[in-house]
């Protein structure tokens, strides 16, 4: 048996984390002084109020090795082989703390660790990839092989509604030559290689930017993986969201069109009000 594990930062919503059997290994958001887990015991919507007060982003960091081990364990005691997921490595050490738990069982063997190189629901579109074939019945190495084979393919992006959040963390290369008068933009941004990059820059009310930006890819999720695509926002007006479901609809191309929200550790770097279209593209 293969048990698929990931960090709180796939974004997966707790109906398909219990429905693709997935379990979730929490990153730390601390809050000055204060220390939480991400998806345990603080919401997007306090860290937003709790970022405005303060005029900072909330710092995040991984998760402890202690849980790590403590997760992993009653697997490798039970003889299953494991899947873990984390964020890009080039945004968080969470990945490694995985593979340090995996040294500390002495269990290298069964627990592979995969860099998703990416972020949100586009870890959470290989999470769900490996789950359905662990499901299958595949092999730990079959489902690696396959993973590694989709990861390049999938495509993440997102348009924010203030850039004040990823300003203040600096987590976006190229961010800072976009400041000033550029705040009152609406970039899009992408993942490319594990990172987060500024691309297209957008003007009007989030409402027409993020439809904008969806309609900019027509071309691209027609030419999708048709099994799914996400909605993944961070707390955005729910009659915006339906109007995107309705475009990717009337596509006529995906069997499922997942909305979820965005945990605490990605709102804490986006801001609220950020949208994105997830997918895969053919291979």
């Amino acid at each position: 048996m293969v048990k698929v594990i990931s960090d709180s930062t796939c974004d997966l919503s707790q109906d398909l984390l219990e429905k693709y059997n997935v379990a979730i290994l929490p990153l730390h958001i601390l809050l000055g002084e204060e220390e939480y887990l991400d998806r345990v015991n603080i919401t997007p919507d306090e860290i937003f109020v709790w970022a405005d007060a303060h005029k900072t982003t909330p710092k995040t960091s991984a998760p402890s090795l202690d849980a790590a081990v403590e997760l992993l364990k009653p697997y490798v005691e039970a003889g299953d082989e494991v899947v873990c997921f984390s964020i890009s490595d080039e945004m968080s050490a969470s990945g490694n703390v995985m593979r340090l738990a995996a040294g500390e069982l002495e269990a290298e063997d069964r627990v592979r660790v995969i860099n998703s190189q990416n972020l949100s629901t586009g870890i959470g579109l290989l999470v769900l990839e490996a789950a359905s074939m662990a499901m299958e019945g595949k092999s730990a190495a079959q489902i690696e092989e396959r993973i590694l084979e989709l990861r390049p393919l999938v495509r993440a992006s997102f348009v924010v509604d203030t850039l004040v959040y990823l300003h203040r963390g600096g987590r976006c290369s190229g961010l800072a030559a976009m400041a000033g008068g550029a705040l009152k933009l609406h970039p899009r941004i992408a993942v490319e290689a594990g990172k987060m990059h500024p691309g297209k820059k957008y003007r009007g009310s989030i409402n027409k930017v993020v439809m904008a930006y969806v309609t900019d890819m027509e071309e691209e999720l027609k030419q999708a993986k048709k099994e799914r695509v996400f909605i993944t926002h961070s707390g955005c007006d729910p009659e915006l969201v339906d109007e995107v479901r309705s475009y990717l609809c009337s596509l006529g191309h995906f069997g499922e069109i997942l909305e979820t929200r965005a945990g605490g550790v990605i709102s804490s770097h986006c801001g609220p009000g950020t949208l994105g279209v997830l997918f895969i593209a053919k291979s």
